[in-house]
């Protein structure tokens, strides 16, 4: 299943799949601060990329410490499809009043910053904070959505196509609203 939405000349689609499965030049991690591997995503990543990732990301941590959230850094891919792993941590939801958002929207800038610097062309996202950090997946959404854009309007960019991958039909749901939103502005809903 997939929905979509074009801006300026990048494709902007939610996808229901599985991430570690995905063929873009960059899969986004929602990685921990150690970038050692973990749980949902990060764990998922780890497990299918292989000890590649691991091995990049222990010496990324050496050179310049944990990552702090709302960062990001490039590594290898190992075993998956794509080619680079972006890592990025996500902020813990505490009710909004500790700028979550703020946090949040520099993950997906940051993201997009490395691979419009490493001229790549197509970037997958998961929904990033909404797994164990309790981000709600209706705002995480909304921020990560109009991050994109505004990325896209502002920025010069290689990427032609984001594309947002959701493992299951609620946060596929979620992020379809918020593009169709989207799409009314555009109207090129494809």
């Amino acid at each position: 299943m997939m929905e979509e939405v074009n801006v300026k000349n990048t494709r902007i689609k939610a996808v229901l799949g599985d991430i570690t499965c995905e063929k873009a030049d960059a899969i986004v991690n929602a990685a921990n601060s150690s970038l050692m591997g973990g749980g949902g995503v990060d764990g998922a990543i780890h497990r299918a990329g292989g000890p590649a990732i691991l091995e990049d990301c222990r010496r990324i941590v050496a050179n310049i410490g944990r990552l702090p959230p709302g960062k990001a850094v490039l590594t290898g891919a190992g075993k998956l499809a794509a080619k680079h792993v972006i890592h990025t941590v996500g902020p813990v939801w505490h009710g909004g009043k500790s700028h979550e958002a703020d946090v949040l929207a520099s993950c997906y800038r940051e993201s997009l910053s490395l691979a419009t610097a490493s001229n790549l062309r197509s970037i997958a996202f998961p929904a990033i904070s909404t797994g164990i950090y309790g981000y709600p997946a209706d705002l995480a959404a909304s921020v990560a959505i109009s991050t994109v854009v505004d990325y896209i309007e502002h920025e010069s960019t290689s990427i032609n196509e984001v594309r947002f991958v959701l493992y299951d039909n609620n946060s596929y749901d979620i992020y379809t609203r918020e593009l169709k939103k989207l799409a009314t502005k555009y109207n090129k809903w494809a």
